[in-house]
């Protein structure tokens, strides 16, 4: 067994440790208290009905003898009588004694056994009320309740009576209840045991199987799945894991992705920089080659250091250091810098791009350099998931309250599937297109953090429009004509209306 896997157990063992500790033990003392509390309040009120009883009997005998008081001729006899013939002599030795603490006469005919301290008769003697009750243990061992009552008829030789039972069946009967609490308590303190048992095995155990598959998980193994075996807040773990599980797993695959594919991106214009570079420092006075290899080189320059751009925002956003420089900008001459700037690739990839811009547009407060990034993004998307002949459109308006950008294209489209997912981190619908698969996650947030909306509306086959919704700063309606600006003529039975024709072919 491995070092982490007994550490684990001797988790789990703790659990149950604490719990026999902390729990078990403090009810299972709380228990015998209780036990130890209802022992002593049963023996309390057997003794206490043990003594009344047999006081309730002394008190008889010593009314009878003080009722016949007024004949002191007969007096002792009467008490030798009274003891003699006493009925409940089976069950109650009654006894009398002498003014010299002797013992004179018993209702069984048999004198006690010396060792017999009659500390009852002592406490009866000094007691106020002539009369005491006590439990104890005769020389022979027998637990007994002794009841003295102190007499003083005049002329009569004897001081007190005095009665003793024995308390053997009272003890058999506390000793029985002592027996049925005692299991009582213990069924109590098992019952509580195996069911503490049962319900910490049914956590300790299934804990055990999730920290086993979640130390694969730390190891980067997304293989495995908990099973969920209950409905309960246990069940419900099960699940989070699992969901967890599900998105570190996809989110290792994009990385996984992601690295291949910047891996292939920094190498195509590496490849292309180092090779035009040797081109070029062994060519002699061919000026076209020359000034094609520093337009590669260029080109290809420009591209890694997009991509590092990109990838320094990513981080950026990450670690919440993306910073805006906010004003007042027209985002009407950011845009139409855009399209400027990708109408020379259109061209020469064969697709159309046409641009629908309004005479104007209320001002928008947001960081101009942010918005053009990505605007530049969304469109260079646009031309790199279409092929020859499709055409992107770019369109700027107002509506509700907001300025509207749509960009959309009749490229190759985004599945049902992948469409959800489009804006997330490293995520990239087809990778035979170039790109790291972060510019979207990045425009996603530049935009947000504008107060505005970036979505993407898709179908496979059909194309891509993409939404850009952002908030102005004026309530000015200027929803008037817009141009057309296209790298191919159009033709006026194909311009909207209010439209502005403008041939960007000649402008190159």
């Amino acid at each position: 067994m491995s070092v982490d896997t007994k550490r684990k157990y001797r988790g789990g063992e703790s659990i149950t440790r604490h719990w026999l500790v902390n729990s078990m033990g403090i009810v299972t003392l709380i228990l015998l208290v209780v036990e130890i509390v209802l022992i002593f309040i049963v023996r309390s009120y057997y003794y206490s009905s043990a003594k009344q009883y047999v006081t309730s009997k002394m008190n008889i005998i010593t009314t009878s003898v003080m009722n016949s008081s007024d004949d002191t001729t007969n007096y002792n006899a009467e008490i030798r009588n009274i003891v003699e013939t006493y009925e409940d002599k089976d069950r109650i030795e009654l006894m009398a004694i002498t003014a010299d603490g002797n013992v004179d006469v018993t209702s069984s005919g048999f004198s006690l056994q010396g060792g017999d301290s009659m500390s009852d008769y002592k406490e009866a003697k000094s007691s106020a009320a002539g009369t005491a009750s006590q439990i104890i243990r005769l020389p022979t061992g027998e637990k007994v309740v002794a009841v003295t009552a102190v007499i003083s008829p005049k002329g009569c030789d004897y001081e007190a009576l005095r009665m003793l039972s024995s308390m053997k069946n009272i003890d058999r009967q506390i000793g029985m209840l002592i027996v049925v609490i005692t299991a009582i308590v213990t069924g109590i303190i098992l019952l509580m045991f195996f069911t503490g048992m049962y319900f910490i095995r049914q956590i300790v155990i299934p804990i055990r199987g999730i920290a086993d598959i979640t130390h694969k998980y730390a190891k980067g193994d997304f293989s495995k799945r908990i099973e969920k075996k209950s409905e309960d807040e246990l069940g419900e773990l099960c699940d989070s894991i699992n969901n967890m599980a599900e998105e570190l797993s996809n989110t290792e695959q994009m990385k996984n992705e992601f690295i291949s594919s910047v891996s292939h991106e920094l190498r195509t214009p590496l490849t292309a920089i180092k090779g035009w570079t040797e081109t070029v420092a062994t060519m002699y006075g061919d000026v076209e080659t020359f000034k094609k290899g520093m337009r590669v080189i260029n080109s290809e320059t420009e591209r890694l250091s997009q991509m590092v751009e990109e990838l320094l925002d990513f981080s950026r956003i990450q670690d919440n250091r993306l910073l805006l420089q906010m004003d007042t900008i027209d985002i009407l001459a950011e845009l139409g810098e855009t399209v400027l700037i990708y109408q020379e690739r259109a061209r020469v990839l064969g697709i159309t791009l046409n641009y629908f811009e309004p005479d104007m547009l209320p001002f928008v407060y947001g960081d101009k350099n942010r918005l053009r990034q990505v605007f530049i993004n969304v469109v260079d998307n646009a031309i790199k998931y279409s092929d020859k002949g499709d055409t992107v459109s770019v369109e700027a308006y107002e509506e509700e309250g907001d300025i509207c950008i749509s960009v959309s294209d009749t490229g190759i489209g985004i599945s049902k599937e992948d469409l959800p997912r489009i804006k997330q981190k490293f995520f990239k619908a087809n990778h035979t297109r170039r790109g790291s698969g972060i510019g979207l996650a990045v425009a996603d947030e530049i935009i947000a953090r504008h107060g505005g909306t970036l979505t993407i509306d898709s179908e496979q086959g059909v194309g891509t429009t993409v939404m850009i919704t952002l908030p102005f700063i004026e309530q000015e309606h200027k929803s008037e004509e817009s141009d057309t600006v296209d790298v191919e003529l159009i033709s006026s039975d194909d311009k909207p209306e209010g439209a502005v024709e403008r041939n960007n072919t000649d402008e190159q």
